[in-house]
């Protein structure tokens, strides 16, 4: 989707069962990519000891000295058959295979093949072959696979020499919005986190301009400016302090108290209304048409809603500014992570994306933070939605002080027949007031329908897929807009309540990787979860089950999976969909948490 050149490392040769062919086919069949292997891996499992580049014909050999030696030094050997005969063939296979590859996919290598080295293709020089293979990775026809073991440094070394040889630098680099700005600053903030001596520490990729200390910069998403005290170059865990850093870099500010993970940076908010002109008029679109900066808001981090949620509470109400801080913190570091109050209980509600993430919060808050908290019995986020339409009215007359507010409203509420959930409200407004009404107006009821759509009617978890119309209105002068909202949120909730409602719940996308002897074990036990078998895929001894099951049926599934397969199962678990409930399971549901059973 993104458009943009890769390479692929293969890490972790030297664990038992590990694959280059198999993980080559993977590559081929998930990725829909061609892969051009480059290196070939020295050994097997514990025996993995080095590798060999196929485009040099060079051994790269690790021999650690001792329990502690990192990886840090390794032998670069030239390889002659006089090493290994087989060794040897395999490499000359693997090479000429490669360049037969490359050759097909471009066309330049191929005239060059086919014109000096036909005869024989061990003479064909490296670099020909390194700028071939850089031309195809650019150009995303083709990808260069690597391979190694990442915690023992095995193949690092050779891997950061690939992205300088193969990956663009970001004067290649062409990104639409950077026409925008031209030579003024834009970055993206993609991490935070948080130093107890210099404070909140927050990492940028510079996509354009130059970034100095001391300077001030504008945040897009929350519209404000910021002033960075200090400007950091990180080098793993040292950071060097410098005046400025230019486009393609990597930076680390202090100073900045506002700017979250995934936050859009420019020099300035003139700088951003002007890019936003600039947008607009290469668009053909008419300036103020619509906000400009938006479009100015570099790809962040795409987060899904939380599905889990529970209580949080400090060891006493002394420490509850302590934890407050402490949830504001994790919060920019983790957009994943949504910190609420409870309207009613007053209490803090801490909602992640499954059991592992909150109970990871949970410890960093005792770590980090030095605070016992008490999380509350894990709940999972349900949806409400209604499956017929309904109408109601109502009039909302008060006197505060000396003035008095009247408004009356009527609306409409209806399901939203849509292939995707829509979280957010559907708002309509009938042809006859539309144009009459002023945009304050017509703000305070669209804030009056969000707020209405927090809780729904049944047991109060958000509405999803329901499109509201407003039939008529009537505000008297002089009526707070705030009470607008009021009493369409009131009238909102009546008509909901006259619909036919349906709980929904999260269903999981749940991918097991299972060995045979335990695939019926596992399949049983789905079978009992209310889950739905999609297919069952073989990865060599393996069978991968693919399937869709109820979030409420998981509750502590990793424990159970263990117990089924003696430990030998794993398994990944995405959101897939919000789907509704049966009326067997809606009513236990309902009954269970208003305490009737």
């Amino acid at each position: 989707n993104h458009q943009i050149p890769r390479i692929c490392f293969l890490n972790k040769m030297d664990k038992t069962g590990a694959s280059l062919s198999y993980c080559i086919d993977s590559i081929k069949q998930k990725l829909m990519v061609t892969p051009l292997l480059l290196q070939l891996p020295i050994g097997e499992a514990k025996n993995f000891k080095g590798l060999i580049d196929l485009l040099t014909k060079e051994k790269l050999i690790w021999c650690p000295t001792s329990d502690m030696d990192d990886g840090r030094l390794f032998e670069k050997i030239p390889l002659t058959e006089m090493d290994n005969s087989e060794i040897f063939e395999a490499v000359k296979h693997a090479r000429n295979s490669l360049i037969e590859q490359v050759a097909d996919l471009d066309d330049e290598f191929a005239e060059l093949v086919l014109g000096d080295y036909s005869e024989n293709l061990d003479f064909l020089p490296p670099g020909k072959l390194q700028a071939a293979v850089r031309r195809l990775t650019l150009a995303r026809k083709a990808v260069p696979v690597l391979c190694g073991s990442a915690l023992k440094n095995k193949g690092v070394q050779p891997l950061l020499d690939a992205v300088t040889m193969y990956l663009p630098s970001p004067n290649e680099c062409c990104h639409d919005f950077l026409q925008w700005y031209g030579d003024d600053l834009c970055a993206l903030a993609f991490k935070v986190i948080h130093d107890k001596q210099r404070g909140p520490l927050v990492f940028f990729r510079i996509y354009s301009g130059t970034m100095k200390s001391q300077s001030a910069v504008h945040n897009i998403n929350r519209d404000c400016t910021e002033r960075m005290s200090r400007l950091l170059l990180p080098f793993a865990d040292q950071n060097i302090e410098i005046p400025s850093l230019t486009e393609g870099n990597i930076a680390l500010s202090v100073g900045l108290k506002q700017t979250a993970t995934g936050d859009t940076i420019v020099s300035s908010k003139a700088s951003a209304v002007a890019a936003a002109q600039r947008a607009e008029r290469d668009a053909g679109k008419k300036q103020g048409d619509s906000n400009g900066s938006e479009s100015l808001i570099l790809a962040g981090i795409d987060i899904p809603e939380p599905v889990f949620f529970c209580t949080i509470e400090p060891p006493s109400l002394a420490r509850q500014p302590d934890l407050e801080y402490a949830l504001s913190c994790l919060q920019r570091e983790d957009p994943s992570l949504k910190v609420k109050t409870d309207p009613d209980s007053g209490q803090t509600i801490l909602c992640g994306m499954g059991e592992l993430h909150i109970d990871i919060v949970h410890d960093r808050i005792k770590r980090e933070y030095k605070l016992e908290t008490y999380l509350g019995p894990l709940q999972i986020a349900y949806r409400e939605t209604i499956i017929s339409s309904s109408s109601a009215a109502d009039t909302f007359d008060r006197t505060v002080g000396n003035t008095r507010h009247v408004v009356s409203v009527k609306l409409n509420a209806r399901p939203l027949l849509a292939e995707e959930a829509v979280i957010t409200p559907v708002i309509e407004y009938a042809e006859n007031i539309i144009e009459l009404l002023p945009k304050s107006l017509q703000e305070a009821v669209d804030n009056g329908i969000h707020m209405s759509y927090l809780q729904g009617p049944l047991i109060g978890f958000p509405l999803q897929n329901v499109v509201a119309t407003v039939q008529s209105l009537t505000v008297q002068p002089g009526t707070s807009m705030t009470m607008v909202s009021a009493c369409v949120s009131r009238c909102m909730h009546k008509a909901l309540k006259k619909a036919e409602k349906q709980l929904l719940e999260p269903v999981m996308k749940l991918d097991i990787t299972v060995c045979a002897d335990h695939l019926s074990r596992v399949l049983g036990d789905l079978a009992q979860r209310r889950g739905s078998i999609h297919e069952i895929q073989s990865r060599q001894d393996d069978k991968v089950v693919v399937a869709s099951v109820p979030l409420a049926e998981l509750m502590g599934y990793s424990t159970v999976l263990r117990t089924l397969t003696s430990g030998s199962a794993t398994f990944t678990l995405e959101l897939s969909s919000y789907e509704a409930m049966n009326h067997q399971h809606q009513a236990a549901l309902m009954n269970r948490l208003s305490g009737l059973a």
